[in-house]
């Protein structure tokens, strides 16, 4: 199988988004704030927007199945408070799951939590076990920064995020660090604040100690880990200035990189430079850059070709990053597969 663990569900009905847009204007104006049941979209306009887009361009790129998030940036958890952000996150997440039950075979859940600033992530739980334990979904997306490009939390090593840890640990189900919408004019939402998230949550996790308390919590960095990869050396120094492990050692047991990378020459350094054991095939198709490289005729976000072009893997390194990685970090996954025969 090839399985794409970053899928965001970024063609949802256009009902969707005037939703959120009265709720917006409702924070400010209680008499707008719309009800959740005014909120009416088909299961018809569902597989629409699923058969004509995702689905479309899964079958025509050939990767099998997705794991499916809501779009990371309409989490915007910086927008209202916990309240505002728990209704949406349920929203978001349920379209999710109905999708993952109209194509059972092709998309499973990941579930956006609820998160707002300055609330302890111990109220994202209810929603986090109700999308494990009735939708089936599988992880969890982590925004390590909840205030939207101002990075008012702790760091993700901090015992701050500890409820989430010891949930993720107890469901076996690993998180994708993953930022929302940037409300900062200084960073460009998936051009700087989503590879700046990256880099930073690698760091702060070289700077802590986090895996020795949780030695079986399991991190995907995603993007290609932003500039881990391409500064492994200068991490590796740093590791070492600061007397801690190998990196191998010290965080390549629990954290991840997934392949959303969007060119050859950057697949080929992040296979050349990180474990393939420690890779992910992803594509966040249809995401950040959908539009058709000049220099090759294809899709950016195409990435199963630099996959299958790379010369740093063998067939069994690809089976790896398509597929046996997948079913190991991600055993509920693995465990729904298997209960399908697959």
């Amino acid at each position: 199988m090839i399985i794409d663990i970053h899928g965001h569900y970024t063609t949802a009905p256009k009902a969707l988004e005037e939703w959120r847009n009265r709720q917006i204007a409702g924070i400010k104006d209680t008499a707008a704030m719309p009800r959740v049941a005014e909120l009416n979209i088909s299961d018809d306009e569902l597989r629409e927007t699923i058969e004509t887009n995702q689905l479309r361009k899964m079958q025509e790129r050939g990767s099998d199945l997705t794991v499916f998030s809501p779009r990371a940036s309409f989490m915007a958890h910086h927008i209202g408070d916990f309240n505002v952000s728990s209704t949406w996150a349920a929203i978001c997440n349920e379209l999710c799951f109905r999708v993952s039950r109209l194509f059972p075979d092709n998309f499973i859940g990941a579930a956006m939590l609820p998160q707002s600033p300055g609330v302890s992530p111990a109220t994202c739980i209810p929603e986090l076990e109700k999308c494990v334990k009735e939708y089936g979904f599988v992880a969890i997306n982590l925004n390590p920064d909840p205030s939207g490009g101002h990075w008012t939390s702790p760091p993700l090593t901090d015992r701050h995020w500890y409820p989430i840890y010891e949930k993720m640990v107890e469901h076996g189900i690993p998180a994708m660090v993953h930022v929302s919408t940037s409300c900062n004019a200084c960073f460009h939402t998936t051009g700087a604040h989503y590879i700046n998230a990256d880099t930073t949550a690698f760091m702060q996790l070289i700077q802590g100690d986090l895996f020795k308390d949780f030695p079986d919590l399991k991190f995907i960095i995603p993007h290609g880990g932003g500039a881990a990869p391409y500064h492994w050396g200068r991490y590796r120094g740093l590791a070492q200035e600061l007397k801690k492990p190998l990196l191998k050692d010290h965080l390549l047991n629990n954290v991840f990189f997934d392949t959303c990378v969007y060119h050859q020459p950057g697949i080929d350094l992040l296979t050349k430079v990180i474990p393939v054991d420690n890779i992910l095939f992803a594509s966040e198709m249809i995401g950040a850059v959908k539009g058709i490289d000049p220099e090759t005729g294809h899709n950016f976000d195409d990435t199963k070709r630099y996959i299958e072009a790379t010369l740093n893997l063998s067939p069994e390194d690809r089976h790896k990053v398509y597929e046996g990685n997948a079913r190991r970090v991600y055993p509920r996954l693995d465990a729904a597969l298997k209960k399908k025969g697959k």
